[in-house]
């Protein structure tokens, strides 16, 4: 069912949210100083569907702002565009990145403050968008190595542009050193959420390099790891979220501008889905079968079967 002031969407549309609470989903006259500047995933009074104790995904019915609603325009499908959200978080982490005063950036002007080699550690559905993203969309042509055990990720990951290191068959500082002639990487991303790439970091980085922290988790390891990450000096980054400003109709930029990318093909989704359950029942075996499961990389659920329709 459609607000009666909601002009632009109709019931039956396919959309997709942004489950992420505003200031402007909750048309507040006056934006907190973190939406008003485009961080709306920091919002102050910022609550989410699924997350802060709001009903999410598994809810017979839930009630969204029309203005964290995107309409979808294309014929993709439901396993396609339900990676918005994803993509969108890692766009947001990406612009976090470039707006950072790092010593060395992607689009430095100086070659001698280029970024020459990135490491991504992870090649799960962030790790493989991270790498579309930085060679399609930013458009860097340096070495980009990923990190990553699973063949069946690391044969994406190649297609999409990366060279790849197994690392449970080589020790990953040599290969790094080896490949970097010593020089070491100036930009490194955990997209695993392993606590031992902590205890690796101080040798994989060079010198004031950028480490973006994205992944969560980091059990196995203590707290003082982080010593020897400090005296690298490393510009580091945790972007959270995917929530960021807002276009004029009050729609999320960051997930439109997600959606059209996967709408255009621009970015491939699509290989990431490699797990489809058919109803709520299928959930459970997404978590205790599908996961961990040889070729596994993206589970999805479909509520209704759209064949059905």
């Amino acid at each position: 069912e459609g607000g009666d002031q909601v002009l632009d969407l109709s019931p039956g549309d396919r959309v997709v949210i942004d489950q992420g609470l505003s200031c402007v989903s909750e048309g507040k006259k006056h934006l907190c100083e973190y939406c008003a500047s485009g961080f709306s995933h920091q919002c102050e009074w910022y609550r989410e569907f699924g997350i802060t104790g709001l009903p999410g995904g598994l809810a017979d019915f839930i009630s969204v702002p029309a203005v964290n609603l995107l309409k979808v325009t294309s014929d993709r499908p439901a396993t396609e565009t339900v990676m918005t959200e994803p993509l969108a978080c890692v766009l947001n982490a990406l612009e976090t990145v470039m707006a950072a005063s790092s010593r060395y950036r992607f689009d430095a002007d100086d070659p001698s403050d280029r970024i020459r080699c990135a490491l991504i550690c992870g090649a799960g559905p962030a790790g493989l968008l991270f790498i579309q993203a930085l060679r399609k969309l930013y458009g860097y042509q340096g070495a980009l190595v990923i990190s990553e055990p699973d063949p069946v990720k690391r044969k994406l990951a190649e297609r999409y542009g990366a060279d790849t290191v197994d690392p449970t068959s080589c020790d990953l500082v040599d290969e790094i050193l080896t490949r970097t002639g010593g020089r070491r990487v100036e930009f490194f991303v955990d997209a695993a959420g392993v606590g031992i790439i902590f205890e690796q970091i101080p040798a994989l980085i060079r010198t004031q390099a950028t480490v973006l922290m994205y992944a969560h988790g980091h059990g196995g390891t203590s707290l003082e790891a982080m010593n020897a990450v400090q005296f690298r000096v490393p510009t580091l980054l945790c972007p959270v979220g995917a929530s960021g400003g807002f276009d004029e109709d009050g729609r999320p930029s960051i997930y439109r501008k997600s959606l059209h990318l996967i709408e255009d093909g621009s970015i491939d989704v699509g290989s990431l889905v490699t797990h489809v359950g058919a109803g709520l029942d299928s959930v459970a075996t997404s978590f205790d079968v599908s996961y961990g499961s040889p070729g596994y990389v993206k589970a999805v659920t479909l509520v209704r079967d759209p064949e059905a329709d």
